[in-house]
């Protein structure tokens, strides 16, 4: 079986969606929807990324392969921290910001440090990796609600509070990690289902249901874990391996790399700050372009994306 086109075009439509989930989509106009969409659809894309980087991790079955995925990874990171170093530089403790990442980079380290855990549990049972998974998340799940509902005294509060507490490679990244690493391994597909496409609307439904709950119940603050995305996140990338169209090109899945890397460096810029009407349309009018142009530079440069 060749690439997937669908998987890419998935991954673009995801990098997209955390390029609106850092804009804030529609806080202005309408508070409601854009909580729902920022602090709950849009949330399922780091999941679903990682959930396609553990299926791949499932053919790391040894030290030298491990290493290698390690050092690319690595090697990543050092890159984008370095282009970002500006924003970070005068950071209150830099030693944090630099194991646990700036800003969108979390990702990066999040998925070397679970990586290694993941192969030391590779050979776990399907059912204890899964009990660790969800054992894992639920408990980051907790960290972050209690955090929101201001639950403690004001110096426990104020840690629970701290994402790197809950937003880490322990309690987001290895669960999902995980998850993609046993959909492999067991094979599991969405074949058996009748209405595929009924189930994913529904399980988006799931997520935005969650979100409305939280905003109206729990907190209106920024949320990342939601229970749904346990479920949503896999069914999404289930979909897109059964909608299969094979393509030898991995320009769709290079571009979604580069737009997740490159967007906050342009919204961080001083000309997007300027912008007063069209702000999200200028925006994704500049971005594509950079992200094209980081594309064709990774051709030359090793390891860029």
């Amino acid at each position: 079986m060749g690439r997937n086109l669908s998987i890419d075009v998935l991954k673009i439509i995801l990098a997209f969606f955390v390029v609106f989930l850092h804009m804030n989509f529609l806080k202005e106009s309408n508070p409601q929807l854009s909580y729902v969409l920022v602090n709950g659809l849009f949330r399922v894309a780091v999941p679903v990324f990682l959930i396609i980087t553990g299926f791949y991790f499932f053919h790391i079955d040894d030290t030298k392969k491990l290493k290698k995925w390690l050092f690319r990874t690595f090697v990543l990171y050092i890159i984008w921290m370095a282009v970002y170093y500006s924003f970070w530089k005068s950071s209150e403790n830099i030693l944090l910001t630099i194991i646990f990442g700036y800003h969108h980079l979390w990702y990066l380290i999040g998925t070397f440090f679970s990586g290694i855990i993941l192969y030391l549990l590779r050979k776990s049972s399907s059912a204890f990796l899964l009990s660790i998974a969800l054992g894992l998340f639920i408990i980051g799940y907790i960290i972050q609600v209690l955090g929101n509902l201001h639950y403690f005294d004001k110096e426990n509060d104020s840690l629970l509070n701290n994402y790197l507490i809950y937003r880490n490679f322990l309690f987001v990244c290895l669960p999902f990690l995980s998850i993609g690493f046993l959909i492999h391994k067991e094979k599991i597909n969405l074949s058996q289902v009748k209405s595929s496409t009924l189930v994913v609307v529904l399980s988006c439904v799931l997520v935005i249901a969650e979100a409305y709950f939280n905003y109206n119940n729990i907190s209106k603050e920024s949320t990342d874990i939601l229970l749904s995305l346990f479920l949503t996140s896999p069914v999404l990338f289930l979909y897109g391996q059964e909608k299969y169209i094979k393509s030898s090109s991995k320009i769709l899945a290079t571009l979604s790399t580069a737009i997740y890397f490159v967007h906050p460096f342009l919204m961080k810029s001083e000309w997007f700050s300027k912008i007063e009407s069209y702000r999200v349309l200028i925006f994704i009018v500049v971005l594509i372009p950079v992200s094209l142009g980081l594309v064709l530079i990774n051709k030359r440069i090793k390891y860029l994306l």
